[in-house]
């Protein structure tokens, strides 16, 4: 069966929010998703887009998607963020993500960016195979640091 590969469009938001929660519970987090199809479509096809998607399709439906923004970093310069790539659990192991994958590290390549970074949890096994035997290198050392919005609230309240 063909999957089709394509930019997504702001009518695909309420299918991509529900991609993002199906990862969320995969990731253990299924009460963590706090934003709206309407936040994706706001922040996605607004003035200035925060994020770009690509979607997996198969036989018109929405099965995959992979969600990236782009950075800078002061020591490699333009690159992109790959914030989350997921395909439906019944359409895995079909080569799908594998697909997306190539698509965003196609488009970094083709708009000359410097590197491409994302994080992956240390118990998927099967991510982290994958993402190694593309070449991608994992950051032994390095811990990643998030403050949330009631930290955030607390810290600027103490200052």
């Amino acid at each position: 069966m063909e999957i089709i590969l394509r930019e997504g469009q702001k009518s695909d938001m309420p299918a991509v929010l529900m991609l993002i929660k199906e990862l969320a519970s995969f990731e253990k987090e299924a009460n963590a998703v706090e934003i709206t199809a309407e936040d994706l479509e706001r922040d996605g096809f607004g003035t200035y887009p925060l994020f770009k998607v690509f979607i997996a399709e198969k036989k018109g439906e929405i099965v995959g998607m992979a969600l990236f923004y782009e950075r800078y970093s002061t020591w490699k310069g333009r690159s992109i963020h790959l914030e989350d790539l997921i395909v439906k659990k019944a359409f895995r192991g079909e080569g799908i993500g594998k697909a997306l994958y190539t698509k965003v590290l196609s488009f970094a390549h083709q708009k000359e960016l410097k590197r491409v970074s994302w994080e992956v949890l240390d118990w998927n096994k099967v991510a982290v195979d994958f993402y190694v035997s593309t070449g991608a290198k994992i950051l032994d050392g390095w811990q990643v640091v998030h403050m949330n919005e009631h930290s955030l609230q607390n810290f600027i309240a103490q200052e």
